[in-house]
């Protein structure tokens, strides 16, 4: 059974109880708030389940089951996670940061062998995805367009530059280490800095994230941009919806282009002042700033556990309201004796 079919625990939803799994939870309780109202709208008795390698992570005490798994580098992430999975029977896996990505995928047909629908794309889609250098280069040949892009030990042996540029890790996330850089001196020293860089052509503009879902066909249904206002810590903290129809055609070409994705991606682009929309980056998996589309209409959640039960959800690709900001602000989660939660 691939990983986009319907697992046995997803066919008997009405009769058992429907369990998903947020991998690397962190700070995601909108996300699965917004997965509790589309169950409760679907009448589906969810049991929600969270994972991260700390007990300190908010959304763990948001969830109905909290589980610790070791940290994704130390080696043993996969093998802890599929046995989780087939431990709790898990009928739908969600991994929401871009390093767990590419083991995910490496087991996404373990996990369909068990029961478990693991809502990620392919293996090929996710590594030319993480790695900068191979999505610039799937862009390009297929005529999307999007600013050059080098290794940094190529661009430093050039003689001759148009600074600015923009440099950042090949395979990297969450806006860690990306500089502009304006002049020599400091095109030698961040690259030296930062692990594996790669340097982009600058494009002034404005930036946006789209959120296109593929379902579990690969097909782009619904694509919703997001008009990024502010950014803390390389996650949108103020976002506007802006229902711009070739602004969303982009979002849609390189979902085709990908060919086989699944669930919801994020396309990152910048809208320059001729009206060029010129695509950075691509995500293949929840961005950050998903509760934004969901409350403008696009309920992703309520598609994908649709289709999980083997429905076709009716999408209007263009039925979400426009012109609606999002303004976060700091929460709390208060956790009475917590000691344990820092003990090793």
């Amino acid at each position: 059974m691939r990983s986009s079919e319907i697992s046995p625990q997803a066919r008997q939803a009405g009769k058992e109880r429907l369990r998903v799994l947020f991998t690397c939870i962190g700070r995601r309780v909108e996300l699965l708030q917004a997965f509790r109202r589309a169950a409760k709208t679907l009448a589906i008795r969810l049991e929600v389940h969270g994972a991260d390698a700390s007990r300190l992570s908010p959304a763990l005490h948001q969830v109905d089951k909290a589980h610790v798994l070791p940290p994704i580098p130390a080696g043993d992430y996969t093998e802890a996670l599929f046995n989780l999975v087939r431990r709790t029977r898990i009928d739908l896996l969600i991994p929401l940061i871009d390093l767990e990505l590419p083991p995910v995928a490496a087991i996404a047909d373990r996990l369909a062998k068990v029961g478990c629908c693991a809502q990620i794309s392919s293996e090929a889609v996710v590594q030319t995805c993480c790695d900068k250098i191979a999505t610039y280069r799937a862009l390009k040949a297929s005529g999307i367009d999007t600013p050059a892009t080098s290794m940094w030990n190529e661009v430093i042996r050039r003689k001759r530059h148009r600074f600015p540029y923009f440099l950042k890790p090949r395979a990297g996330s969450a806006a860690m280490g990306n500089y502009v850089v304006r002049n020599r001196d400091e095109l030698h020293t961040l690259g030296k800095r930062v692990r594996d860089a790669i340097v982009q052509e600058f494009v002034e503009g404005v930036e946006h994230t789209l959120d296109v879902y593929t379902g579990f066909d690969g097909k782009p249904r619904c694509v919703v941009p997001r008009r990024r206002l502010e950014v803390r810590s390389g996650e949108v903290s103020k976002g506007l919806i802006v229902k711009d129809p070739a602004i969303m055609a982009v979002g849609a070409r390189v979902a085709e282009m990908l060919g086989e994705c699944r669930g919801v991606i994020t396309v990152q682009c910048i809208v320059t002042p001729d009206r060029r929309i010129r695509v950075i980056e691509i995500n293949p998996r929840f961005g950050g700033g998903v509760p934004l589309a969901i409350h403008a209409g696009a309920d992703f959640p309520k598609w994908i556990l649709s289709e999980l039960l083997g429905k076709r959800p009716r999408i209007n690709p263009t039925g979400f309201r426009d012109d609606i900001a999002m303004l976060r602000f700091d929460d709390s989660v208060f956790v009475p004796n917590a000691s344990k939660l820092t003990r090793r």
